[in-house]
């Protein structure tokens, strides 16, 4: 019964959600209070269950039902990983809410759907039954769907939500095939006992099928390009909901992923479509983002860009590094847009139109290849034999952006503070990355499987992943003025609009013919 502890974390949340739609809509304070205390309770809930992982081991609960019609509680480092991530942000985004929407004739509903949110949430990363997994992933999309719509007079907000909605929708069917498959092909509902039969490699061939379905629910889940247009439109509403966003939402795809890494493994043409899809979202949304005015639709397409970076992890087997990046970047981009609204104040002195100095071709050379020694010097001092192809890959694409850095410190108008400064940027990078590689892989290991040792497909894509990573980075250091060059314009201008991608699937789905409706209320904004 120990390992059943997690599950009181939702209920806390579940408790507090039916207070709040039972108390008044404007200044709700009590059921704002009793919001934070259950977020509290499920932060404790989640250092407890830590403690009995500790004393106990991993396992599941005793099942709540009976074959594949059962729910149960899985406690491992996975889930209690994810239980921490979702219950802090959650405590954090519930208190900033607070305050941010005080005034609003909705807030007391407004704080029900955010943790009825949160309790499905933690529902589903801590699912030990595939029909858990299924409910918790349904549960999550629909109640998101109804913060996206808080203020319903808006046409972007609606027109978000019905792209989310189908969107969503299609990658539920997705999921529920992948578990029907993997149902029929290990005979079991118990995520834990299927794990362990794709590790000795049993379910074939229904198992490569249901990876396939499981990529595609992760693809839909995580804003992957072509269907990545609802998440850069969500701006409409309220600035929490953009922060719980990353409380296990967005990233959900890469949970996914991640708790079935055994079944991923079964199929490696699955991998590879992932490692091409992340690897171009990846790219497409960071080039985006530089071209974007506002903070947080910048702050929107950077999350695309980083889920794209998470998913091209997983295709790679890297899953321990890509359950840590899932971590880092919550935590750094739910506090990004809670402060977006101090940044606008500052938004004018960062965006100053180019860096200190402006490199040379040669400066640039100079700069990749050093950051590359760097890299190489770090690497021998952690050992590369032990690390696969993969991480090391991963590594040099991640260092390729502090070249960036390097490339100033080297041009002729830097000074040599600029020069030493970024020097060491470049080798506290390294050193971080390999540290916290390590320390991952040590923590999941008899967890997350390891990952195997790259084909010849596997180099192909590793190799072409760090060529266009590093020509992206090459034309970035080369031309740092290219955004305000009159012969890149018309660039510009296409990528501000994201190449007009987002419009076309507009057109597809009839989301131009939305129209405001009558009976809508018009609500105050913040934003």
């Amino acid at each position: 019964m120990i390992h059943a502890l997690p599950l009181l974390a939702p209920l806390f949340l579940a408790g507090a959600s039916w207070y709040a739609f039972r108390s008044p809509g404007l200044r709700p304070r009590r059921a704002i209070r009793l919001a934070e205390l259950a977020a509290l309770a499920a932060i404790l809930v989640a250092i407890l269950s830590g403690v009995a992982l500790y004393a106990y081991g991993p396992g599941t609960s005793p099942a709540i039902g009976y074959g594949y019609v059962a729910l149960a509680s899985r406690l491992d480092l996975v889930s209690l990983v994810m239980l921490l991530l979702v219950s802090f942000i959650g405590w954090v985004v519930l208190r900033y809410a607070g305050t941010f929407l005080d005034g609003e004739e909705r807030q007391g509903p407004f704080t029900g759907w955010m943790t009825a949110t949160l309790a499905v949430v933690l529902l589903l990363v801590q699912s030990g039954t595939l029909l858990q997994l299924v409910l918790g992933w349904v549960g999550t999309s629909l109640l998101l769907h109804q913060l996206l719509l808080f203020y319903p007079d808006r046409i972007a907000a609606r027109r978000a939500a019905r792209k989310k909605f189908i969107i969503s929708r299609i990658g539920d069917v997705a999921l529920v095939g992948a578990v029907i498959l993997l149902a029929i092909s290990f005979g079991t509902g118990d995520i834990a006992t299927i794990l362990a039969a794709a590790r000795e490699g049993a379910g074939l061939p229904l198992t490569v099928a249901g990876a396939a379905l499981l990529a595609v629910a992760a693809l839909l889940k995580s804003a992957q390009f072509p269907t990545h247009g609802w998440l850069t439109e969500v701006m409409e509403t309220p600035t929490p909901v953009s922060a719980l966003l990353h409380a296990g939402v967005v990233n959900a795809g890469g949970f996914l992923l991640i708790r079935f890494a055994d079944v991923m493994l079964q199929a490696p043409i699955v991998l590879a479509v992932l490692v091409m899809v992340g690897g171009f979202t990846a790219l497409f949304g960071s080039l985006v983002m530089l071209t974007q005015s506002a903070v947080k639709t910048s702050l929107a397409w950077s999350t695309v860009a980083q889920m794209g970076f998470m998913i091209l992890q997983c295709g790679l087997a890297l899953f321990p590094i890509a359950l840590l990046h899932i971590v880092a970047h919550s935590l750094y981009k739910a506090h990004a847009f809670l402060g977006s609204g101090s940044a606008v104040e500052t938004v004018a002195s960062i965006r100053r139109p180019g860096p200190v100095a402006i490199p040379s071709a040669k400066a640039v050379g100079r700069a990749f290849l050093l950051a590359l020694a760097i890299y190489a010097v770090i690497g021998v001092l952690f050992g590369f034999a032990d690390k696969p192809p993969q991480a090391l890959a991963l590594g040099a694409i991640l260092i390729f952006g502090v070249a960036y850095l390097i490339a100033q410190g080297l041009a002729d108008a830097a000074p040599w503070a600029l020069t030493w400064r970024t020097s060491l940027y470049s080798m506290s990078a390294a050193t971080a990355y390999f540290a916290l590689q390590r320390i991952s892989d040590q923590m999941m290991h008899g967890t997350l499987p390891a990952t195997p040792q790259p084909g010849p497909l596997e180099w192909t894509l590793m190799l072409l992943a760090v060529v266009t990573f590093g020509i992206v980075a090459v034309a970035q250091s080369l031309f740092p003025l290219w955004a305000y060059h009159p012969a890149a314009a018309g660039l510009r201008v296409h990528l501000a609009n994201g190449l007009y991608v987002n419009a076309i699937f507009d057109r597809l789905l009839g989301g131009w013919t939305l129209t405001r409706p009558v009976s809508a209320t018009p609500a105050a904004s913040k934003e």
